[in-house]
């Protein structure tokens, strides 16, 4: 069985870095970009187990790679996890609506963020 696939969304290289070094250590692989419109390419090519998205980013933003994903038959059953510093209500009800997993605001704790990841990582 090879490792599982977490795909990194997200425009914060330091916070990519943060993260990918954290999965990787709990024997996850990490796949990173940093837009929305990389991040929906890398998902068709790559397949990943999980993607971890942020909201706002240049290009694409996470709404619409969300759409992207959920409406694209090689990706729309790959959980997401939306990670983002948008406090308000309506964005979390919006990525629920999109088909997103789970919602979680940052700063996030670094074990609430393995926690989740391996909630919504199939094993097997």
């Amino acid at each position: 069985m090879g490792k599982k696939t977490v795909l990194v969304i997200d425009d914060e290289a330091e916070f990519v870095d943060a993260v990918k070094m954290r999965l990787e250590a709990n024997d996850y692989m990490v796949v990173e970009a940093y837009n929305g419109r990389e991040g929906f390419e890398k998902a068709r090519k790559q397949h990943p187990d999980l993607i971890l998205l942020d909201l706002v980013m240049p290009q694409v933003n996470g709404f619409e790679a969300l759409s992207q994903l959920k409406s694209d038959p090689r990706t729309m059953n790959i959980p997401v996890i939306v990670l983002t510093a948008k406090t308000e209500a309506e964005y979390a009800l919006d990525a629920g609506r999109l088909g997103a997993s789970d919602y979680m605001i940052k700063p996030a704790s670094m074990e609430q963020l393995v926690s989740m990841v391996k909630r919504h990582v199939v094993s097997g």
